[in-house]
């Protein structure tokens, strides 16, 4: 059993922890606080390759592995979770779910683009009445003719104002409920569609978070993803990625609050000494430090799972539950350990713990991943097979231009 990373891996952290640290950290305050979404890193993104850090390069991307795809996330949410959610909803949900899912015309004309950066795809599921329960989303699909009509209302969808293409699920037979779910790539250029951002967040100040109407939309039977009634399983194969990505991102969380308390234990004073003395903030740091290292395995177990196509529903939801609610955790600790001074934004810290509430709520509560936990513990759930896996990890096909 070898726990050192390659040489590509390294590389991969060290190229996108300088950009996190020069290009992030250098403006992400100024938009958290304007609540914006820093679109000026998208083209900087796409230049070094991490908009397709896993999609093979005949598709567009960069030919990494899926433990890439996780690096890439720790090292941007060390920066900002902001940035990191692009790659979630970018790469794990949509190109992976087309890499995985879409036929070849279909990659030819969607994956290619977004793997390059040309185009930014998001991932429309979350109902204003649908969050958890997936099965009662109430979009519907009609099919007429060579075109399916659509209409329904998305809640939560990040990057809904930003995204060119939109994976869109809806019901092409209510009476299945989950069974009658059909996915559909929709363009932002399609009749009836409508786009907005919703504003008054808790965190996540610099990602881009709204809806998306379709009203009366035609979208052509070429652009149905999958056949009709596999939403669902495509929905859920879509969340392993996203999940795999919230867990490293939340590694990447803990770090940070970490790395933040270590400095500031280390220069204030208190009581005539540096207040990394007193054991009671030696304990939460050494509870950082502790749940770090956890958090970062558990990833590397679920990445070195995906690379070997192994299924990890079960390992994903794991390691998504501990390493989120553990970024919390530390987040809370980190602005405990800043005093007065954590309170306010003129030190990261307050902003960690206004993102990392997020994340134990997104791509799945932590109490739907222990009900989840719980039901493979104690037997009552089993992952069965599915027409198609996530592809394994093949470095002479992924890197292949042809």
């Amino acid at each position: 059993m070898d726990f050192r990373l390659s040489e590509e891996h390294e590389m991969v952290r060290q190229m996108v922890h300088e950009f996190s640290a020069k290009e992030i950290r250098s403006i992400i305050k100024d938009y958290d606080r304007r609540q914006e979404y820093p679109m000026e890193l998208l083209p900087k993104m796409a230049e070094l390759g991490i908009l397709g850090i896993c999609i093979p390069v005949r598709y567009g991307g960069a030919g990494m592995d899926y433990i890439s795809l996780g690096i890439v996330s720790e090292e941007l949410e060390w920066a900002d979770a902001s940035v990191r959610e692009t790659i979630a909803v970018h790469v794990a949900l949509n190109s992976l779910a087309l890499l995985q899912w879409g036929t070849e015309e279909q990659k030819q004309k969607y994956l290619i683009p977004q793997a390059k950066g040309e185009k930014i795809a998001c991932y429309g599921l979350t109902e204003p009445a649908a969050g958890s329960d997936v099965a009662g989303l109430t979009s519907r699909a009609r099919r007429e003719g060579d075109v399916y009509i659509l209409n329904g209302e998305k809640m939560w969808i990040t990057l809904a104002d930003v995204a060119d293409h939109f994976l869109f699920f809806a019901k092409t037979d209510p009476s299945q409920r989950h069974r009658g779910i059909t996915a559909f790539i929709v363009e932002r250029n399609f009749p009836g569609v409508t786009t907005g951002t919703i504003h008054g967040k808790l965190g996540v100040h610099a990602s881009n978070t709204g809806w998306i109407s379709l009203e009366d939309t035609p979208v052509p039977v070429e652009n149905r993803l999958g056949e009709e009634g596999e939403g669902f399983k495509i929905a859920m194969t879509a969340l392993d990625n996203a999940r795999y990505t919230v867990a490293a991102g939340a590694t990447g969380s803990i770090r940070a609050a970490l790395d933040a308390s270590v400095e500031y234990a280390n220069t204030r004073m208190a009581f005539g000494q540096k207040i990394g003395q007193f054991q009671l903030v030696q304990q939460m740091i050494a509870k950082m430090a502790v749940n770090l290292d956890i958090a970062r395995l558990l990833y590397y177990r679920v990445g070195w799972m995906k690379n070997m196509g192994i299924r990890n529903t079960r390992e994903t939801s794991m390691a998504k539950m501990f390493a989120t609610e553990a970024a919390f955790q530390a987040a809370s600790d980190a602005v405990q350990i800043h005093g007065a001074y954590g309170y306010s934004d003129e030190y990261d810290v307050e902003r960690f713990l206004r993102n990392t509430k997020g994340a134990v709520i997104y791509e799945g509560t932590t109490q739907i991943h222990e009900i989840l936990q719980a039901q493979y513990a104690l037997g009552s759930r089993r992952d069965k097979p599915i027409r198609n896996e996530l592809p394994a990890y093949d470095p002479e096909y992924w890197q292949s231009e042809e």
